[in-house]
């Protein structure tokens, strides 16, 4: 029997999202079409009647803005944001900045599949030399942390992303939720992913192929030990969801005009 409710967010399109880049720690803002989608994801929830009690982001701008973007809609700007870097999206190291479709053509779409989606490979880190490491590594937001700056990942697996949010979730989210409020976690394609392949207990093999699209929120349903009691729901038009997830399946293949 459910008993609580817990719904997960991956932002709306980011800048780089459309130019089918690794973004990873780049502070990159929401895109014009990831703004829509954010308002759209707010204004669903609002027509199917949720309401939600407290609000968990990512340290990174695309994921607070799209939780502004779904309150102001819902009309419950007042609903407390709290903001981690424990729920940022996976570091992917060497390969920030990088276009996934090149990546395709250089080093093939099994490898690209591999660096995006498998659950223990980690991509080469991020060094002083790369073009973004000081524009994060120096950024006022990881002075923040509850880690030193020195301590914070240079590249990760999504095993590392789950490693580093569990003790965030168990601590701080899980409590909140048990003391019987809505939340919703606006965040990250790997680290809502993540924490899919925790609370649905979903094998190191199967997690490579669950996608989740930008600005379509997910729905758990849970049991008093924070288990789900029905699969998990993508809400809003299901054939647009399914196409917007084979658009993400696309990213790391090669582009036609590059064949």
């Amino acid at each position: 029997m459910s008993k609580y409710k817990l719904f997960l967010l991956r932002h709306g399109e980011g800048a780089w999202n459309k130019e089918n880049r690794f973004c990873s720690w780049v502070d990159q803002k929401l895109s014009e079409n990831g703004v829509v989608e954010a308002q759209e994801c707010g204004r669903l929830l609002k027509k199917q009647g949720y309401q939600f009690d407290q609000v968990f982001t990512s340290l990174l701008s695309r994921s607070i803005h799209t939780a502004w973007l779904v309150l102001e809609a819902m009309g419950e700007e007042w609903v407390p944001v709290t903001k981690s870097w424990r729920l940022n999206e996976r570091h992917y190291g060497a390969l920030i900045g990088l276009n996934r479709a090149e990546m395709a053509l250089n080093h093939g779409e099994e490898r690209v599949k591999l660096w995006r989606r498998s659950y223990d490979i980690t991509p080469p880190p991020i060094h002083e030399s790369h073009p973004y490491y000081a524009e994060i590594y120096n950024d006022r937001r990881y002075s923040t942390c509850d880690v030193p700056k020195e301590e914070l990942p240079t590249t990760e697996s999504l095993k590392e992303v789950l490693d580093r949010l569990l003790p965030y979730w168990n601590d701080v989210i899980v409590p909140v939720i048990k003391s019987g409020q809505t939340v919703l976690i606006s965040a990250h394609g790997n680290s809502c992913r993540a924490l899919l392949k925790h609370l649905e207990d979903i094998s190191e093999s199967d997690i490579v192929n669950v996608t989740l699209p930008t600005g379509v929120p997910v729905l758990l349903e849970m049991d008093e030990n924070l288990r789900p009691v029905k699969p998990r729901q993508l809400l809003g038009d299901q054939a647009k969801i399914q196409a917007a997830i084979k658009k993400v399946e696309d990213q790391g293949k090669v582009n036609a005009e590059n064949k």
